[in-house]
């Protein structure tokens, strides 16, 4: 059972907008300062090709580190588990989504999973193309095929101001580059990646791309399979254990769903074998989760018994 109304889901969405006020936007990437604090949309999309939604679902929002999930499900697609897993490893960390500290005392050093930085760069790195730009059109591509809409696009505003202030990441990409994880441009890498978290979409497209994995990678009307079953599967493992940041454990207890989410507010869920949710609330707790939008997964967990364990 789920929501039975979109009234019913804007009820919920409004008793969560009351924690906005102790969240705050990112600041350290300018373009996203300008958000407000105060938005928040929700959006579940269902296998029958319903679509439940509360709040201003149209509002574009760049993915930011849920790009990391749809970049991993095309690498592997690109290269084979066995090769990825050679250049990241599998394990969840309780050190900061940017931190450079388990590269230096981890042995081999190569990241710890793909989705703190360091391992998401990793990557991209592997995203194949034979330029920037053929790698970044092959990414979108693939993610408006997943979403169901060839609109999507990504945000030169965004992109350009990550890419004036990405020195951590490019620190991330040399140290990767000296132990042989990468093996391009520095600069090349960080434009590429700039650009796919600067990929943006509204709630709706979130929850269906939310849904195709919660269906373990099929299209939910055709049940054309858009990703092979077991790489589905590996990025929902990750999406469990690493995929809201360090308060990945307690999400997982609180409300034990497969959710990615970003810094600009946006987070991804997928209810296995249910539906897919796309949520948007710009104001982030201190571990750069939306706070609101937590509340609202929290909800709907307790209230319609979602959570998978």
């Amino acid at each position: 059972m789920s929501c039975t109304s979109s009234e019913e889901l804007k009820q919920i969405m409004m008793k969560a907008r009351v924690y906005t006020k102790f969240g705050k936007v990112a600041d350290y990437i300018p373009a996203l300062r300008k958000a407000d604090p105060d938005e928040l949309s929700v959006a579940i999309s269902y296998p029958d090709g319903n679509c439940l939604s509360a709040g201003d679902v149209k509002m574009k929002i760049s993915l930011q580190s849920i790009s990391k999930v749809l970049a991993l499900a095309l690498a592997l697609m690109d290269q084979g588990e066995d090769y990825v897993f050679s250049k990241v490893g599998y394990e969840p960390t309780g050190d900061p989504f940017n931190s450079i500290v388990k590269l230096e005392i981890s042995k081999p050093s190569k990241p710890l999973n793909p989705m703190i930085n360091a391992g998401a760069l990793a990557v991209t790195h592997m995203i194949k193309g034979e330029s920037v730009q053929e790698r970044f059109d092959r990414l979108l591509d693939f993610i408006r095929k997943l979403a169901g809409n060839p609109s999507i696009s990504h945000c030169e505003d965004v992109a350009a101001s990550e890419h004036e202030t990405a020195h951590l990441n490019r620190a991330l990409c040399y140290f990767m580059k000296q132990h042989g994880i990468i093996n391009e441009d520095v600069e090349r890498l960080i434009y590429l990646y700039t650009k796919q978290c600067a990929i943006e979409m509204n709630c709706l497209d979130l929850a269906r791309i939310g849904l195709v994995f919660a269906l373990d990678g099929a299209e939910p009307l055709t049940r054309e399979q858009l990703i092979p079953v077991s790489v589905a599967r590996i990025c929902k493992t990750f999406m469990v254990t690493c995929g809201m940041y360090n308060a990945s454990g307690e999400f997982a207890v609180r409300v034990g769903i497969p959710a990615k989410s970003g810094v600009s507010g946006g987070i991804m869920g997928a209810v296995p074998n249910r539906f897919g949710i796309g949520i948007f609330g710009a104001a982030l707790d201190d571990k750069g989760n939306s706070i609101a939008g937590v509340k609202i997964l929290e909800t709907l967990s307790k209230r319609y018994d979602l959570n998978m364990f």
